[in-house]
C-alpha cells in the first residue's frame, strides 16, 4: 500500500521485517528490482466508532458517465477533513508535485483523454510528472479520511479509496492510458506503480454490472 508501506503504527517487529527486506534488495546483482513483500501488515486496533466516511460521495455506478467531475466534487468535499488532518499533524505529505490539489487533479485527468497535458516541469518526464500528481491525490484522500471518526485501519482506508471513490476510477482509466501510450516513461505506471496488483485482481473478479 503506497500510503502506509510499514502498516499500522506501533508495530516495531513488522516494521523491522519490512526494513530488512528493503535493505536486502541492495544485495541483488542488478536492478531495478521489484518484489512483493510476502506478508500482510497487521491491522491497527479498531476504535469504538465504526469507520464510515461522513462525506456522502455518489454511490457506485452513479458517477460512471463523469468520473472526472465526480473526483473534482470529492476533492472539494474533503477539504475540511484534509485541513483538519494537516492541523492535527502539523505537516502533510501532499505537495510532491508542487501543484495545488485542484491543478494536480486536472493534470492527472488529462491523461484519460486524447491530449495529455505537457509536464508542468520541463526537467522531468511525463511519467515522473504524472506519478507525482497521483501520489499527491492519493495522499490527499488518505490524509483526509484518516482524520474522520472511526480510527480506520490501513486496509479499511485502502478499500474505501479503491472501491468507493471516483478518484480510483480515474486512476484506473489513467492506468489503461499509460499501457496504451507510446511514451515509454508512462509504461511503468501502467504496469506497476499506479494501481496495486491486489486491487487490479479484485476488480477483475467482480461481476460486471449491466448498463
Amino acid at each position: 500500500m503506497l500510503g502506509r508501506p510499514f502498516g499500522a503504527p506501533n508495530e516495531p517487529q513488522f516494521q523491522s521485517r519490512v526494513l530488512r527486506a528493503l535493505l536486502a534488495l541492495f544485495d541483488q546483482p542488478s536492478g531495478p528490482v521489484l518484489e512483493d513483500f510476502p506478508c500482510e501488515a497487521p491491522e491497527a486496533e479498531a476504535g469504538e466508532t465504526p469507520f464510515a466516511c461522513p462525506v456522502s460521495f455518489a454511490r457506485a455506478g452513479s458517477d460512471r458517465a463523469d468520473p472526472i467531475g465526480a473526483m473534482r466534487r470529492e476533492i472539494a468535499q474533503l477539504v475540511p477533513w484534509y485541513e483538519l488532518a494537516r492541523k492535527r499533524r502539523g505537516r502533510t505529505t501532499v505537495g510532491v508535485s508542487g501543484l495545488t490539489i485542484e491543478d494536480a487533479a486536472e493534470f492527472a485527468a488529462s491523461f484519460t483523454g486524447d491530449q495529455p497535458a505537457a509536464a508542468y516541469d520541463g526537467r522531468i518526464s511525463a511519467g515522473v510528472a504524472l506519478k507525482r500528481v497521483c501520489d499527491d491525490l492519493k495522499a490527499y484522500y488518505y490524509e483526509a479520511v484518516a482524520a474522520q471518526p472511526g480510527n480506520a485501519s490501513p486496509s479499511e482506508i485502502d478499500r474505501w479509496f479503491w472501491f468507493e471513490t471516483a478518484a480510483a476510477k480515474v486512476f484506473l482509466a489513467i492506468q489503461q492510458a499509460c499501457l496504451r501510450s507510446e511514451d515509454k516513461s508512462l509504461l511503468p505506471l501502467g504496469k506497476l506503480s499506479l494501481v496495486p496488483r491486489a486491487v487490479t485482481h479484485a476488480l477483475a473478479e467482480q461481476p460486471r454490472s449491466e448498463t
